[in-house]
This record gives C-alpha cells, sequence and structure tokens, in this order.
C-alpha cells in the first residue's frame, strides 16, 4: 500500500509540476467502451489462465515421462515457445497458421495463443515442483505400500502446491497482461479500447489512466489470493 500512495503521490506531483489539467469529460462518454473492453479481458484472460493450467499440467508430466517420444515433444515445444516473443507468435498463428485451417475467429485465436504461450511457462513452474521433491520421499511411499496415485495423491501433490504458488501466482498475472498483446489483431479487448478512445478523443493520460487502474483491479486480488493459499498450506514438509 506504501508503495500504490508513493506512486499516486508521484503522478499528482508530475502533473502539478507540468501544470496539466486531466480532462475526464472527454473520454467519460466512452465508459462504456472501457468497461466492455475489460469485461473481454477478464473473458480472455480466465479462459487462457485454465487453457495453460491444463497444458503445463500435460506438458509437465510429459517431460516427467519415460517415453522418450513424449519427453522430446515437450521439450521442442517448451524450447520454441521461451524462446520467442509473445508478438511474434500472435502474428505467426493468426496469419498464418489460423489462416490455414480457415480459423477466423480472433478470439479463439487469441486465447488458443495465451494459453499456448502461458502453458509452456506453467508446465516448466510445474516440472520444477516435481523435481524438488526428493527421491527418497518417493522411495519411503513405496517401502510403506503407497500406490503411485496415492504416493502423489498425499506426498508429491500437497508439497508441489505449496512450492509453486508464488510462481504461478505471477505467471497468471503476466498471463493477463500479455492479453493486452492481442490488440495487434484488433481483438476488442481492454488495451485496443483504450487506445481506440485515445484516437478518438487526444486524450492520452485520460485514456491509459483507466487501463492502467483496470489491470490493477484484474491482477491485484490474485496476488491477494496466492498470499492465502501460502498460508493455508504452509505445513512442514
Amino acid at each position: 500500500m506504501f508503495i500504490l500512495l508513493f506512486i499516486s503521490i508521484l503522478i499528482v506531483f508530475s502533473l502539478n509540476k507540468l501544470d496539466y489539467q486531466l480532462k475526464w469529460d472527454s473520454v467519460y462518454r466512452y465508459r462504456l467502451k472501457f468497461f466492455y473492453g475489460w469485461l473481454h479481458t477478464i473473458a480472455i484472460s480466465f479462459t487462457a489462465l485454465m487453457m495453460s493450467l491444463m497444458i503445463g499440467f500435460s506438458v509437465a508430466f510429459m517431460r516427467k515421462s519415460r517415453n522418450i517420444i513424449l519427453k522430446m515433444l515437450s521439450r521442442v515445444y517448451v524450447e520454441i515457445i521461451r524462446s520467442t516473443p509473445l508478438l511474434v507468435q500472435i502474428l505467426i498463428f493468426f496469419y498464418l497458421i489460423a489462416a490455414a485451417f480457415s480459423l477466423n475467429n480472433r478470439y479463439i485465436v487469441g486465447i488458443l495463443t495465451l494459453s499456448v504461450f502461458s502453458g509452456a511457462y506453467v508446465s516448466e513452474i510445474i516440472r520444477g515442483g516435481l523435481d524438488s521433491i526428493s527421491e527418497s520421499q518417493l522411495e519411503s511411499a513405496k517401502a510403506i505400500g503407497l500406490s503411485h496415485y496415492q504416493t502423489y495423491r498425499f506426498i508429491v501433490i500437497p508439497q508441489v502446491i505449496k512450492r509453486v504458488l508464488p510462481a504461478l501466482a505471477g505467471q497468471f498475472v503476466s498471463l493477463i497482461k500479455d492479453s493486452s498483446l492481442l490488440s495487434i489483431i484488433a481483438i476488442s479487448e481492454f488495451t485496443l479500447n483504450a487506445q481506440e478512445v485515445n484516437s478518438y478523443t487526444y486524450s492520452t493520460l485520460e485514456s491509459y489512466i483507466p487501463l492502467a487502474f483496470g489491470y490493477f483491479i484484474l491482477t491485484f486480488p490474485i496476488s491477494l489470493v496466492s498470499a492465502y493459499l501460502e498460508k493455508k498450506t504452509n505445513y512442514a514438509s
């Protein structure tokens, strides 16, 4: 809260120093455009978040598989995604792959691209959590007669969840902010709508301050929920 207060004071001081008067009336009439763009961003981000979790878990277990083909495919996928910018992936996916398969719905293309991109990072976070479980724990579980499922259910998964929560929260926050790049393919989400309001009114600060505030409203609760879950799972391991 102190940092937020400091930033607010810094912005107010800068505006006064530049003698800049905010003219909210110029953008107020476009309030519904901001609101609908914000709702679209919520829908896109939430769907991509769920899909990236499914992709991440699947790829993480592929990386841990004894099947060499599955391991190689998952490794290639992760390295390609992590080594290229999201903006380039969006353009290639939309103008090349989606066009080749006659997929014309921009929203579906945007959600799939975000999911594939974030899924690579989620998989590495989960794989790191799985690798952090010592072999001695797995051997002990086997020694007392636990099945493979029981070992993961009662020993591995609870510890992995505790260890990957902070990194997953950070990745989900990044996913929401990365959704702003979908404006490049004219998806009517929060950022594109703010850009359009700016082009209509020539009120740059008045258009982008609500944008920043809207993303803060979306991302800050993730940090709060993550901190709460960390406390709930803060048991000895």
